[in-house]
């Protein structure tokens, strides 16, 4: 351990060497209590909470609040908060408790399974095309950043003709770079305009999609509001584009290079959904660390004194690397006893989507295994370009061939 002192590192975290594991988030893991740091956006410090129980500890305590962050300049990476004030992410109990309620009806394991098959004909729509197309081919582009991306539009009830201009629109709301603060305003402005709009059309006229089984939702005589649902919706959309699009590029350049994983799960490939966890533990899916929580009381917090009004980041990806939980945690080791990770949150915030991103890498990786039985890289692992421009973690390419 190295002992901490009050004084805020820096920290950009703007480390993107392909999956290796940020070495300035390693060092902060090292420290024997919580470390105060200063990210490139927002009026204060932060502290950084790492070690699996006590993120876990974190975001399950009710004196440190998400809600508690809105009025404030609060610490991130982003010019701009990603998230809307209305959004379930940055909500307390109980009101939280009742937006998950209402919206997770629409992503039971039940509802997953019912919306596997339309997953299974998108992917093998692309992979046709893919296989059309001939080798090399980018299995980003033509697979990974696509499935999500129309699934989770699809789903959403999108148009088809909106998908793409809404797909440009969410990349610039995540882009990072110190001018690209007003097109990230206009950029959600525009995303809660739309996602308002499309609630009041199924309103009127509900379907089969998602934002209509979200509208009717009920509990006893409680409902999700319009702007509720509107909100939910565009946290759905973003997360299409964000979580599943990375995870499935990443997974796949591991299994690519590392082809005895591949192996494995064209011999066995049962194994599908723990090996998928080990590597959703293993890789970091992003820089850093998200949104924080503000303390609305004094307490002690693994050996630090947090004061009222203190904001307290966690890191998702330190927690996954906890030595205390995981053995070896630098190693894939697709034989480790399973245990939940924090990939998707923990406590009130975890996504309540996570039945259907299952869903979603588990077809992407499993068809495209089966598919392609020769699957490999086309270049050297060296040479694939990884994304510096946002808060993701992810290969830009990967070239393949078979």
């Amino acid at each position: 351990m190295v002992p901490s002192d009050n004084r805020a590192v820096e920290c950009p975290f703007d480390f993107s060497e392909a999956l290796e594991f940020d070495p300035a988030l390693a060092d902060l893991m090292r420290r024997d209590t919580p470390a105060r740091i200063r990210l490139p956006y927002g009026d204060a410090d932060a502290w950084i909470v790492t070690g699996f129980d006590a993120v876990k500890r974190v975001t399950t305590d009710p004196r440190l609040s998400r809600a508690g962050i809105i009025p404030h300049d609060y610490p991130r990476l982003t010019p701009e908060p990603i998230v809307s004030p209305e959004s379930i992410n940055v909500m307390d109990p109980p009101h939280s408790s009742r937006v998950r309620q209402l919206a997770s009806q629409a992503f039971t394991q039940q509802r997953a399974d019912e919306m596997r098959p339309r997953i299974v004909r998108l992917a093998d729509s692309l992979l046709d095309a893919m296989e059309e197309h001939g080798p090399p081919a980018d299995v980003v582009e033509m697979l990974a950043d696509t499935l999500p991306q129309h699934t989770v539009m699809d789903l959403l009830g999108v148009p088809r003709e909106d998908w793409a201009p809404l797909q440009d629109t969410v990349r610039r709301l995540l882009a990072v770079g110190a001018g690209t603060k007003e097109a990230a305003v206009a950029a959600k402005a525009d995303l809660t305009s739309y996602f308002g709009e499309l609630v009041q059309q199924r309103r009127k006229s509900p379907g089969e999609d998602l934002i209509s089984l979200m509208a009717e939702a009920r509990d006893g005589e409680d409902c999700l509001s319009d702007r509720e649902l509107a909100v939910t919706a565009l946290t759905l959309a973003l997360s299409g584009q964000d979580t599943a699009t990375c995870q499935i590029s990443d997974i796949v350049y591991l299994l690519l290079t590392r082809p005895e994983l591949a192996d494995h799960l064209r011999h066995r490939p049962g194994d599908l959904t723990d090996v998928l966890n080990e590597l959703l533990r293993y890789i970091p899916f992003r820089n850093g660390v998200g949104i924080p929580r503000l303390a609305l009381e004094d307490l002690e917090l693994g050996g630090a004194q947090i004061r009222a009004g203190d904001f307290v980041h966690v890191s998702y990806l330190a927690a996954n690397r906890d030595p205390e939980r995981y053995p070896d945690p630098d190693v894939i080791d697709i034989h480790r006893p399973s245990r939940p990770h924090m990939t998707f949150g923990w406590g009130g915030h975890r996504c309540i989507a996570v039945p259907l991103a299952m869903a979603e890498l588990e077809v992407a990786v499993g068809r495209l295994l089966e598919r392609f039985p020769g699957l490999r890289l086309a270049v050297p692992p060296e040479e694939v370009r990884w994304d510096t421009e946002t808060i993701r973690r992810f290969p830009l390419e990967l070239p393949v061939t078979w």
